[in-house]
């Protein structure tokens, strides 16, 4: 049976987002809405099922226009703070339930690291209520009405998860994919996936062009694009360089699928 799937960009910048700061190009200066972007994160929902994917430092800001519900889940590609910089913000929603957090053990084992107070056996009052999941890649497992599975690709030298839902991929910070992992984005009618900028090679992005080609590899019907910078250039502008069925995300953007 077919979901009616909504997805949300709550971000689609990079690191820095969109203004950089201490940036004085005509981009950082725009006013035009759809050129700010703070840090890459997304909501997958359904009428009974909400998936936060990634949770950086821009969180709060992020999630305050929406309705509170319960998140189900967390899906979270890698540890990097832009990723998971927002995680202890997460504690209004543990008045709905404990927080799921799904990702490999690289990243559960930061979490642990980088927030120690949270994994003890006697919490301090208030502090968010977070059940770690370690998953391997190709382990499908399911979150309400979504059965997912972890995909890896590779961020630099880093392993770290992009995720498939149905006919929807999502990928972020990707610079390499083993081709042994291709065949499991075949039939995907959705990609969203990182292109940094349109030039220069980046030792742990992709590009622009190598987004595009990626999603001509696997035949994506339409793809939007994710994790850019100023360099990207200007929204309304850049689009038009794009093929007719990739498009440049932008904050608050939502899909219906």
């Amino acid at each position: 049976m077919k979901l009616n799937m909504k997805v949300t960009f709550l971000g689609t910048g990079t690191s820095n987002g969109v203004p950089f700061i201490g940036c004085n190009c005509e981009v950082c200066k725009s006013t035009d809405p759809h050129d700010k972007r703070l840090r890459t994160s997304a909501l997958i929902e359904t009428e009974n099922t909400r998936l936060l994917v990634d949770c950086g430092p821009d969180f709060r800001q992020q999630i305050l226009p929406y309705p509170f519900r319960k998140i189900d889940g967390v899906l979270l590609t890698h540890i990097h703070y832009d990723h998971v910089g927002g995680i202890d913000d997460l504690r209004a929603f543990c008045s709905l339930g404990d927080i799921d957090i799904y990702s490999n053990k690289h990243t559960c084992d930061g979490l642990r690291h980088n927030m120690p107070y949270c994994f003890t056996d006697h919490l301090y009052p208030g502090v968010p209520k977070l059940n770690l999941h370690c998953i391997e890649p190709h382990q499908k497992f399911s979150i309400g009405d979504f059965e997912i599975e972890p995909i890896e690709v590779i961020h630099g030298k880093l392993p770290i998860l992009a995720y498939r839902i149905g006919t929807l991929a999502y990928i972020t910070d990707m610079k390499t994919i083993n081709p042994v992992e291709v065949p499991s984005l075949k039939g995907v009618k959705t990609l969203i996936i990182n292109g940094l900028r349109w030039e220069r090679p980046h030792h742990s992005h992709q590009l622009i062009p190598e987004a595009i080609a990626f999603s001509q590899l696997i035949k994506a019907e339409q793809t939007y694009l994710i994790h850019m910078t100023d360099k990207a250039g200007f929204h309304a502008e850049s689009q038009k360089r794009l093929p007719d069925n990739v498009h440049f995300a932008y904050d608050g953007l939502t899909l219906l699928l």
